[in-house]
Protein backbone atom coordinates (compact mmCIF):
# COMPACT_ATOMS: atom_id res chain seq x y z
CA UNK A 1 0.00 0.00 0.00
CA UNK A 2 1.36 3.36 -0.59
CA UNK A 3 2.03 5.88 1.63
CA UNK A 4 1.48 8.86 0.86
CA UNK A 5 3.31 10.86 3.65
CA UNK A 6 6.37 8.98 2.29
CA UNK A 7 9.22 11.51 1.64
CA UNK A 8 10.63 11.62 -2.09
CA UNK A 9 12.75 13.60 -3.81
CA UNK A 10 11.79 15.19 -7.33
CA UNK A 11 13.72 17.70 -8.99
CA UNK A 12 15.43 19.28 -6.45
CA UNK A 13 12.88 18.82 -3.64
CA UNK A 14 12.13 16.69 -0.86
CA UNK A 15 8.23 16.53 -0.76
CA UNK A 16 5.46 14.09 0.32
CA UNK A 17 4.81 11.44 -1.96
CA UNK A 18 1.50 12.55 -2.78
CA UNK A 19 2.57 16.45 -3.88
CA UNK A 20 5.01 14.75 -6.56
CA UNK A 21 3.71 15.53 -9.63
CA UNK A 22 5.37 14.91 -13.18
CA UNK A 23 3.84 16.07 -16.40
CA UNK A 24 1.92 13.94 -18.66
CA UNK A 25 4.76 15.22 -21.16
CA UNK A 26 7.45 13.98 -19.73
CA UNK A 27 9.69 11.76 -22.04
CA UNK A 28 9.57 9.19 -19.53
CA UNK A 29 5.76 8.76 -19.26
CA UNK A 30 5.76 9.43 -23.55
CA UNK A 31 8.41 7.11 -24.35
CA UNK A 32 10.11 5.47 -21.76
CA UNK A 33 12.99 7.86 -22.22
CA UNK A 34 15.07 7.40 -19.52
CA UNK A 35 17.23 5.19 -17.05
CA UNK A 36 17.17 4.02 -12.96
CA UNK A 37 19.19 2.32 -10.18
CA UNK A 38 18.27 0.42 -7.27
CA UNK A 39 20.45 0.95 -4.43
CA UNK A 40 19.91 -1.48 -1.20
CA UNK A 41 20.49 0.14 1.81
CA UNK A 42 21.44 -1.84 5.15
CA UNK A 43 21.33 -0.49 8.64
CA UNK A 44 21.28 3.22 6.53
CA UNK A 45 24.16 2.15 4.49
CA UNK A 46 23.73 2.07 0.87
CA UNK A 47 25.50 -1.06 -0.47
CA UNK A 48 28.49 -0.78 -3.43
CA UNK A 49 26.81 2.69 -3.93
CA UNK A 50 30.18 3.54 -6.24
CA UNK A 51 29.34 0.50 -8.18
CA UNK A 52 25.85 1.25 -8.76
CA UNK A 53 26.73 5.16 -9.47
CA UNK A 54 29.01 3.95 -12.23
CA UNK A 55 26.43 1.70 -14.18
CA UNK A 56 24.08 4.78 -13.71
CA UNK A 57 26.71 6.48 -16.01
CA UNK A 58 26.96 4.04 -18.21
CA UNK A 59 23.81 3.93 -18.63
CA UNK A 60 23.01 7.53 -19.25
CA UNK A 61 26.07 7.34 -22.06
CA UNK A 62 24.05 4.55 -23.50
CA UNK A 63 20.92 6.60 -24.09
CA UNK A 64 22.91 10.17 -24.63
CA UNK A 65 21.55 11.43 -21.52
CA UNK A 66 23.58 13.80 -19.12
CA UNK A 67 24.20 13.29 -15.84
CA UNK A 68 22.66 15.90 -13.85
CA UNK A 69 24.85 15.41 -10.82
CA UNK A 70 28.51 14.35 -9.89
CA UNK A 71 29.15 11.11 -7.94
CA UNK A 72 29.54 13.67 -4.95
CA UNK A 73 26.20 14.97 -5.34
CA UNK A 74 24.78 11.79 -5.85
CA UNK A 75 25.48 10.45 -2.86
CA UNK A 76 24.33 13.76 -0.91
CA UNK A 77 20.72 13.56 -2.26
CA UNK A 78 21.02 9.62 -1.65
CA UNK A 79 21.82 9.68 2.05
CA UNK A 80 20.08 12.64 2.51
CA UNK A 81 16.93 10.81 1.41
CA UNK A 82 17.69 7.42 2.99
CA UNK A 83 17.50 9.34 6.49
CA UNK A 84 14.14 11.07 5.62
CA UNK A 85 12.65 7.30 5.88
CA UNK A 86 11.43 5.74 9.09
CA UNK A 87 12.67 2.38 8.33
CA UNK A 88 16.61 1.44 8.13
CA UNK A 89 16.41 -1.81 5.64
CA UNK A 90 15.28 0.50 2.01
CA UNK A 91 15.40 -0.47 -1.70
CA UNK A 92 16.15 2.94 -2.85
CA UNK A 93 15.08 3.81 -6.41
CA UNK A 94 16.76 6.50 -8.55
CA UNK A 95 15.30 7.90 -11.73
CA UNK A 96 16.16 10.36 -14.84
CA UNK A 97 14.18 10.55 -18.22
CA UNK A 98 14.93 13.57 -20.70
CA UNK A 99 12.61 15.78 -19.53
CA UNK A 100 9.37 18.17 -20.54
CA UNK A 101 9.31 18.49 -23.98
CA UNK A 102 6.75 18.20 -27.44
CA UNK A 103 6.05 14.57 -28.16
CA UNK A 104 8.42 14.24 -30.79
CA UNK A 105 11.12 11.47 -31.09
CA UNK A 106 14.32 13.42 -31.91
CA UNK A 107 16.06 14.84 -28.35
CA UNK A 108 14.69 17.57 -27.61
CA UNK A 109 17.81 20.65 -27.24
CA UNK A 110 18.60 22.43 -23.34
CA UNK A 111 15.53 20.40 -21.70
CA UNK A 112 16.73 19.65 -18.18
CA UNK A 113 16.20 16.20 -17.10
CA UNK A 114 13.82 15.16 -14.76
CA UNK A 115 15.11 13.46 -11.25
CA UNK A 116 13.26 11.25 -9.33
CA UNK A 117 13.70 9.43 -6.25
CA UNK A 118 12.73 7.42 -3.40
CA UNK A 119 13.05 4.75 -0.82
CA UNK A 120 10.85 1.43 0.19
CA UNK A 121 11.62 -0.93 2.96
CA UNK A 122 13.77 -3.56 1.53
CA UNK A 123 11.97 -6.52 0.56
CA UNK A 124 14.24 -9.32 1.79
CA UNK A 125 13.93 -12.86 0.86
CA UNK A 126 11.30 -14.77 3.07
CA UNK A 127 13.23 -17.34 5.60
CA UNK A 128 11.36 -19.94 3.70
CA UNK A 129 13.07 -18.73 0.37
CA UNK A 130 16.42 -19.23 2.17
CA UNK A 131 16.14 -22.06 3.25
CA UNK A 132 14.50 -24.07 0.79
CA UNK A 133 14.70 -22.03 -2.79
CA UNK A 134 11.96 -20.70 -5.15
CA UNK A 135 10.24 -21.96 -8.28
CA UNK A 136 11.21 -20.24 -11.91
CA UNK A 137 9.85 -20.98 -15.44
CA UNK A 138 12.07 -20.44 -18.87
CA UNK A 139 11.34 -18.40 -21.50
CA UNK A 140 12.58 -17.21 -24.79
CA UNK A 141 14.41 -13.83 -24.63
CA UNK A 142 12.86 -12.29 -27.05
CA UNK A 143 13.31 -8.32 -25.46
CA UNK A 144 15.11 -5.57 -27.32
CA UNK A 145 19.61 -5.76 -28.16
CA UNK A 146 20.07 -3.73 -25.30
CA UNK A 147 19.43 -4.91 -22.14
CA UNK A 148 23.14 -3.89 -21.23
CA UNK A 149 21.27 -0.35 -20.34
CA UNK A 150 19.44 -0.37 -17.39
CA UNK A 151 16.22 1.86 -19.31
CA UNK A 152 13.05 2.34 -17.76
CA UNK A 153 11.59 0.80 -21.09
CA UNK A 154 10.12 -2.24 -19.48
CA UNK A 155 7.94 -3.63 -20.84
CA UNK A 156 9.59 -6.82 -22.11
CA UNK A 157 10.66 -7.86 -18.41
CA UNK A 158 7.08 -7.00 -17.33
CA UNK A 159 5.95 -9.69 -19.54
CA UNK A 160 8.16 -12.36 -18.84
CA UNK A 161 7.97 -11.68 -15.11
CA UNK A 162 4.00 -12.33 -15.43
CA UNK A 163 4.87 -15.29 -16.77
CA UNK A 164 6.24 -16.73 -13.90
CA UNK A 165 3.55 -15.33 -11.86
CA UNK A 166 1.23 -16.79 -14.23
CA UNK A 167 2.87 -20.24 -13.11
CA UNK A 168 3.34 -19.33 -9.43
CA UNK A 169 7.16 -18.79 -9.84
CA UNK A 170 9.04 -15.97 -8.83
CA UNK A 171 11.07 -15.52 -11.54
CA UNK A 172 11.31 -16.36 -15.72
CA UNK A 173 15.07 -17.26 -17.16
CA UNK A 174 15.31 -16.54 -20.63
CA UNK A 175 17.27 -18.34 -23.35
CA UNK A 176 18.23 -16.51 -26.49
CA UNK A 177 19.31 -18.55 -29.28
CA UNK A 178 19.79 -21.44 -26.64
CA UNK A 179 21.67 -19.59 -24.94
CA UNK A 180 21.40 -18.17 -21.04
CA UNK A 181 20.89 -14.34 -20.71
CA UNK A 182 18.87 -13.74 -17.17
CA UNK A 183 16.01 -13.47 -15.92
CA UNK A 184 12.76 -11.08 -16.20
CA UNK A 185 14.37 -9.01 -12.97
CA UNK A 186 17.68 -11.27 -12.32
CA UNK A 187 21.00 -12.12 -13.09
CA UNK A 188 21.08 -16.11 -13.00
CA UNK A 189 24.72 -18.39 -12.17
CA UNK A 190 24.68 -22.08 -12.27
CA UNK A 191 26.92 -24.36 -10.10
CA UNK A 192 28.59 -27.43 -12.13
CA UNK A 193 31.25 -29.77 -10.00
CA UNK A 194 31.61 -27.51 -7.73
CA UNK A 195 32.11 -24.27 -9.09
CA UNK A 196 29.92 -21.12 -9.98
CA UNK A 197 29.76 -20.38 -13.89
CA UNK A 198 28.21 -17.16 -14.84
CA UNK A 199 27.13 -15.58 -18.25
CA UNK A 200 29.48 -13.40 -19.48
CA UNK A 201 28.78 -9.61 -19.35
CA UNK A 202 27.67 -8.18 -23.09
CA UNK A 203 24.42 -6.18 -24.69
CA UNK A 204 21.97 -9.03 -23.90
CA UNK A 205 21.89 -8.81 -20.16
CA UNK A 206 22.52 -6.55 -17.45
CA UNK A 207 25.75 -6.32 -15.61
CA UNK A 208 24.35 -6.95 -12.52
CA UNK A 209 25.93 -5.18 -9.29
CA UNK A 210 24.95 -8.06 -6.95
CA UNK A 211 25.94 -10.26 -9.74
CA UNK A 212 29.92 -9.00 -9.28
CA UNK A 213 29.35 -9.06 -5.36
CA UNK A 214 28.16 -12.68 -5.50
CA UNK A 215 31.29 -13.83 -7.88
CA UNK A 216 33.63 -11.67 -5.94
CA UNK A 217 32.84 -13.61 -2.90
CA UNK A 218 32.75 -16.81 -4.39
CA UNK A 219 36.57 -16.58 -5.23
CA UNK A 220 37.19 -14.90 -1.58
CA UNK A 221 36.26 -18.22 -0.68
CA UNK A 222 37.80 -20.34 -2.62
CA UNK A 223 35.78 -21.45 -5.12
CA UNK A 224 36.24 -22.05 -8.93
CA UNK A 225 34.71 -19.33 -11.16
CA UNK A 226 34.50 -19.18 -15.11
CA UNK A 227 32.26 -16.81 -16.89
CA UNK A 228 31.28 -18.03 -20.57
CA UNK A 229 28.56 -18.13 -22.54
CA UNK A 230 26.13 -21.17 -21.06
CA UNK A 231 24.32 -23.15 -23.40
CA UNK A 232 20.43 -24.31 -22.42
CA UNK A 233 21.26 -27.86 -21.93
CA UNK A 234 24.07 -27.42 -19.92
CA UNK A 235 21.79 -24.83 -17.46
CA UNK A 236 19.41 -27.10 -17.15
CA UNK A 237 21.35 -30.32 -16.47
CA UNK A 238 23.20 -28.08 -13.39
CA UNK A 239 23.70 -29.56 -10.28
CA UNK A 240 22.62 -25.90 -9.07
CA UNK A 241 21.18 -22.91 -10.41
CA UNK A 242 20.74 -19.05 -8.81
CA UNK A 243 19.09 -15.76 -9.28
CA UNK A 244 21.16 -12.55 -7.93
CA UNK A 245 19.63 -9.02 -7.70
CA UNK A 246 20.28 -6.10 -5.56
CA UNK A 247 16.58 -6.84 -3.56
CA UNK A 248 16.98 -10.81 -3.90
CA UNK A 249 20.59 -10.45 -3.02
CA UNK A 250 21.13 -14.29 -4.08
CA UNK A 251 18.52 -17.06 -4.11
CA UNK A 252 18.46 -20.76 -5.19
CA UNK A 253 16.19 -22.08 -7.53
CA UNK A 254 14.88 -25.55 -6.44
CA UNK A 255 11.75 -25.69 -8.97
CA UNK A 256 12.22 -25.55 -12.88
CA UNK A 257 8.75 -25.71 -14.93
CA UNK A 258 7.06 -27.02 -12.14
CA UNK A 259 9.62 -29.92 -11.63
CA UNK A 260 12.12 -30.12 -8.85
CA UNK A 261 15.46 -28.67 -9.66
CA UNK A 262 19.19 -29.73 -8.23
CA UNK A 263 17.29 -32.29 -6.06
CA UNK A 264 14.92 -30.24 -4.72
CA UNK A 265 17.11 -28.03 -2.23
CA UNK A 266 19.59 -25.39 -1.86
CA UNK A 267 22.77 -27.34 -3.12
CA UNK A 268 25.86 -26.72 -0.55
CA UNK A 269 27.75 -24.48 -2.89
CA UNK A 270 24.74 -21.86 -2.54
CA UNK A 271 24.69 -22.11 1.03
CA UNK A 272 28.74 -20.91 1.45
CA UNK A 273 28.33 -18.38 -0.83
CA UNK A 274 24.61 -17.00 0.75
CA UNK A 275 26.38 -17.13 4.19
CA UNK A 276 29.47 -15.38 2.89
CA UNK A 277 26.93 -12.40 1.62
CA UNK A 278 25.26 -12.28 4.75
CA UNK A 279 28.88 -11.46 7.05
CA UNK A 280 29.92 -9.01 3.85
CA UNK A 281 26.69 -6.66 3.56
CA UNK A 282 26.30 -3.97 6.59
CA UNK A 283 23.84 -6.03 9.13
CA UNK A 284 20.27 -5.40 8.55
CA UNK A 285 18.72 -3.14 11.70
CA UNK A 286 17.23 -5.45 14.25
CA UNK A 287 13.91 -5.30 13.11
CA UNK A 288 14.62 -6.69 9.77
CA UNK A 289 16.85 -9.15 11.21
CA UNK A 290 13.90 -10.78 13.08
CA UNK A 291 11.56 -10.76 10.51
CA UNK A 292 14.11 -12.91 8.47
CA UNK A 293 14.22 -15.63 10.78
CA UNK A 294 10.46 -15.73 11.29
Amino acid sequence: MLNPDQVVYLNGEFLALEDARVSVLDRGFIYGDGVYEVIPVYSRQPFRMPHHLRRLQYSLDGIRLGNPHTEAQWETLVRELIVKQPFADQALYLQITRGVAKRDHAFPPGVPPTIFMMSNPFPFPTRDQIDHGVAVVTAEDNRWDRCDLKTISLLGNVLMRQVAVDHNAVETVLFRDDRLTEASASNVLIVKHGGVIAPPKDHLMLPGITYDATLEIARAIGLPVDVRPIMRKEALSADEMWLSSSTREVLAITKLDGAPFGGGTPGPVFRAVWQAFQERKPHPSDASAHALNR
